[in-house]
Parts: structure tokens; C-alpha cells; sequence
């Protein structure tokens, strides 16, 4: 049995957080099937299936994308003072977060092992095996540990303190069990693990804000013979010829430009 950390009451039950903008069968939220244009309440559960994605639009602008095989709870979500709580229990999903300027605002994910905290970015968390794994495309990600618990897999030199992270663009984090000697570390993400958690997420080939490596420069740096292949495979597999920006195809989309 998987128990999360323990959360902080709601102020009330019932309030409106959002509403469900996009999926792909099979998705439910508390149990019943979902359906597109459903409002999501503080405390519903969102679940998909093998085959299942799904995207929401929070209040205050903020987007979800829940993966396939993914289960979400939005425990809380006011845009007036800028809290949102989410919690993971196993799964992947995209937050793409309007920026944060109410004093005390906060805008969190939590896993059965680690807490996300962010302030306004493009982030991707994943957990699954008792391993939450936390990827940053824009902004700043501050990710804390839960009791007993380690990075795993990441050798790169990020703001570390004690059981806590700060992730910037172009870095990921694995936290497993187990505080490691010296606290944890950023490790710089491949062009391809970054892409696949943008992938693994999407529910339309017109995903909003879509990761660019260009947009950062540390993307390019760190991965340019890789991304230079990856562009140049895409351009000459996907461009029909009619000048039209080439895309990546998303397996299980219907109507797909890029197939």
C-alpha cells in the first residue's frame, strides 16, 4: 500500500480548480468515465489507462498533462491566492505553471517519496519502482526528499542542501531511498530522456509551450550533436515539402500531420 505525506486540510471541499480540455481514452475522474469540458474540484482523482492521456486547464492558467497509466489527485487549486497542491501516487505528469506573485503562493507535487515546489516553470515528475524522477525544461524546480530517501543515477553539480535540490533549466533529478552522503545533485538530461517525458504526456499534436531546445542555451551546449542529429532526421522524415515546420509523431493520435 502506497501511503503519501501527509497534506494540509483544504480550506473547503467542492471548489472549482479547473477543467479537462483534452484526452485520450480510457481516462475516469473519481471513478466515472471523463469526459472533455468536465470541471475538476478540489480532491478529484484523475486515472488513466494503458491508452489513456489526459490534459486539464487549471483557474489560474496553469496546464496538466497526465500520462498514460497515471493516477492525480488535485488536492487543492485557488487562483486568487495562488496554492495549488497535486499529488502524484504513481504515473508521469507535465505541469506547465503560470508564474507565482501572491505572497505565500506555492505551487507543489508530491510523490510517496519527494516534495516539487516551484515558483513559475515547465516541469516534467514521474514515479514509478519507488523512484520519483523530476525533469526541468524552463524556470526552477526546488525538489525535497521524503524520510529515507536518495538520488540515484545523476552525477552532475546542481544547488544542493541536504535532502533538498534546485533544478534549473536542462537538469533532472532521480530520488529513490536513502539520503545520500552529501546531499543530492542535478544531473544535465539527455536530449532524448527531455523529449520522451514531453512525449510520454501529450495529448494532442498541439500541445501548448512544447519543449524547444533552442529556447535554452544549455540545451544546446550540453546535447548539440544529438539534437543536430534528432533535427535533421525529423526535417528529412516529416517535411512533405510544402515548407511547413516539421514535428514529432505522437503514437495513438488520431489524425496526426506528422504520420
Amino acid at each position: 500500500m502506497i501511503v503519501l505525506p501527509a497534506w494540509s486540510a483544504p480550506q473547503s471541499g467542492g471548489q472549482r480548480a479547473g477543467q479537462i480540455t483534452a484526452l485520450m481514452p480510457t481516462a475516469t475522474r473519481n471513478t466515472d468515465k471523463a469526459k472533455v469540458n468536465d470541471d475538476l474540484h478540489w480532491n478529484d482523482l484523475l486515472k488513466t489507462g494503458s491508452s489513456g492521456r489526459l490534459r486539464a486547464g487549471l483557474t489560474d492558467g496553469s496546464i496538466l498533462s497526465l500520462g498514460s497509466d497515471s493516477e492525480l489527485r488535485v488536492v487543492q487549486h485557488d487562483a486568487s491566492s495562488q496554492q495549488t497542491s497535486l499529488e502524484l501516487t504513481y504515473g508521469k505528469v507535465r505541469s506547465q505553471v503560470q508564474k507565482i506573485t501572491q505572497p505565500g503562493g506555492k505551487y507543489e507535487v508530491k510523490t510517496p517519496n519527494a516534495v516539487i515546489g516551484v515558483i513559475g516553470t515547465d516541469f516534467y515528475v514521474g514515479y514509478d519502482g519507488n523512484t520519483t524522477t523530476v525533469i526541468c525544461y524552463e524556470g526552477q524546480v526546488a525538489v525535497t526528499a521524503g524520510a529515507n530517501a536518495q538520488v540515484q543515477n545523476n552525477t552532475g553539480q546542481g544547488g544542493a542542501s541536504g535532502n533538498s535540490v534546485v533544478l534549473n533549466a536542462g537538469e533532472m533529478v532521480e530520488i529513490t531511498t536513502i539520503v545520500p552522503p552529501g546531499g543530492y545533485h542535478a544531473a544535465h538530461v539527455p536530449p532524448s530522456v527531455a523529449q520522451n517525458g514531453i512525449l510520454s504526456t501529450t495529448v494532442t499534436e498541439k500541445e501548448p509551450r512544447a519543449y524547444n531546445p533552442e529556447h535554452t542555451g544549455r540545451w544546446v551546449a550540453l546535447g548539440f550533436a544529438v539534437a543536430a542529429g534528432l533535427a535533421l532526421g525529423l526535417t528529412q522524415g516529416l517535411d512533405n515539402g510544402n515548407g511547413k515546420k516539421p514535428c514529432a509523431p505522437i503514437v495513438g493520435v488520431a489524425n496526426n500531420p506528422c504520420r
